[in-house]
């Protein structure tokens, strides 16, 4: 398993992720457990934004929440200084009780409720991205009833395919999300947006996808924004002021993944921009752009028991964990893959391929397929690479298994910053009828 990070072999043979022995914090807090280096978070806030000092355009780095969120990592991401990329009612809550700066705070989605939406003016947030007709009358009417002013965006999709799996690919003509160029549904919904009282148009956003390894799509998808700008300002007297390019940047899960850095992901997004503007004679916008994998995703490492083996001869040899779909359900859903070491004794020499099974009753219930490992007892621990991005974002309750801890590790110390949760916090919702009436 390649070492992200602070993580390091220690002098016992054990992994060893921010100062902290990863035995230690199984005695300590149990497994499954999620583990994210916080140094590394916060080394990678700093890398986006002195790619972009380097470049010299103005930029906003809006970390993509979605990816992971919780009052802690907003408190952190809020320390060094980005904004905030939010796509739900709850993402905003919480950011709301963490004290984020609401004016930092840009809220995403393709169906946004009235209700999240008057969330959002009565915070005084910083900008709506907005998604859609009906979305934008709804902004207009609601924002005419508190007599504000709002900052929005206009999503917009450029027509462009990355390079990824087919269920993360968002800038595509045939998408959910957005005001498609091809159709002229962007000129119509930026006319309509000009002529709104209560909306300010700063300018346009795209997303083309995720875990984007080459900044070719971007490049295509940035010339296409930059004409369809420039027509625009010719026929509707609109200029950009800002230019939100999106996220999707790629990470190293595994060594069939070589992403660049993001220095040169950087570089190549301003290098084009630059390009595109003074062949169009148009003035440069603000850049922004909205990470998330790319800053929490290598930081986050799954710690898991192994339980019980299943050795069919010749065939395969499956070791089953005490976690699984419910805590990363990225390979059942996507098919993603990931590295794994044995926590415990991770330099032993004689190793065996096996196969890493989930605890749920599903036989889709896979975190690893054939992966070579140390020789596998009972009860040693079992850590997971990569999985600080929709690991616990996307952690579910199915079988009634509970979620996980999170602990933040920094320089020996380790803090939990999500509680495991109870069984009685499974039960919580339901409601017991009794002779007619209901107890919850």
């Amino acid at each position: 398993m390649y070492l992200h990070g602070t993580s390091r072999i220690n002098e016992q043979g054990n992994l060893e992720i921010g100062g902290c022995d990863t035995v230690e914090l199984v005695k300590q807090f149990g497994t499954p457990l999620y583990i994210y280096d916080e140094s590394l978070i916060e080394s990678k806030c700093r890398q986006f934004q002195d790619a972009f000092k380097e470049t010299g355009l103005r930029y906003q780095v809006a970390y993509a929440s979605k990816a992971f969120a919780c009052i802690e990592q907003y408190r952190l991401i809020d320390r060094e200084g980005l904004c905030l990329d939010v796509v739900s009612g709850g993402e905003l809550y919480t950011a709301i009780q963490a004290g984020f700066p609401a004016e930092r705070i840009h809220f995403h989605g393709n169906n946004k409720t009235a209700e999240e939406i008057e969330m959002a003016l009565d915070a005084k947030i910083g900008c709506f991205v907005v998604d859609n007709f009906y979305e934008l009358a709804l902004l207009q009417e609601l924002a005419e009833e508190r007599d504000v002013m709002v900052d929005i965006l206009l999503r917009v999709t450029p027509g462009v395919e990355a390079h990824t799996h087919e269920y993360v690919m968002t800038g595509q003509e045939d998408s959910k999300f957005g005001f498609d160029i091809q159709s002229k549904q962007a000129n119509t919904a930026i006319e309509i947006s000009l002529q709104s009282p209560n909306l300010t148009l700063l300018g346009i956003h795209s997303h083309i996808g995720s875990q984007i390894f080459e900044p070719v799509g971007f490049v295509h998808a940035i010339s296409i924004l930059m004409t369809f700008l420039n027509e625009v300002r010719k026929e509707l007297n609109f200029t950009a002021r800002i230019l939100n390019v999106g996220g999707g940047f790629g990470i190293r899960y595994t060594e069939e993944d070589e992403p660049i850095s993001i220095f040169e992901q950087i570089d190549s997004i301003s290098s084009i921009i630059r390009r595109e503007c003074k062949e169009k004679k148009y003035p440069l916008p603000e850049i922004w752009i909205e990470p998330g994998r790319s800053i929490v995703g290598e930081a986050g490492t799954t710690l898991y028991t192994i339980g019980a083996t299943k050795n069919i001869p010749s065939i395969r040899k499956y070791v089953s964990v005490d976690g699984g779909m419910t805590d990363n359900i990225r390979p059942a859903l996507y098919g993603s893959k990931y590295e794994a070491m044995i926590a415990n004794h991770v330099e032993s020499k004689e190793t065996e391929v096996v196969s890493i099974a989930g605890k749920c009753c599903e036989t889709g219930d896979m975190l690893i397929w054939d992966c070579e490992l140390p020789l596998v007892q009972k009860g040693d621990i079992l850590a997971v690479s990569c999985t600080g991005a929709y690991g616990y974002s996307m952690a579910n309750n199915y079988n009634r298994l509970r979620r996980p801890a999170v602990v933040f590790v920094k320089n020996g110390e380790a803090r939990v910053v999500v509680q495991r949760e109870s069984y009685e916090d499974l039960i919580r919702n339901d409601v017991v009828y009794v002779e007619n009436s209901s107890i919850k």
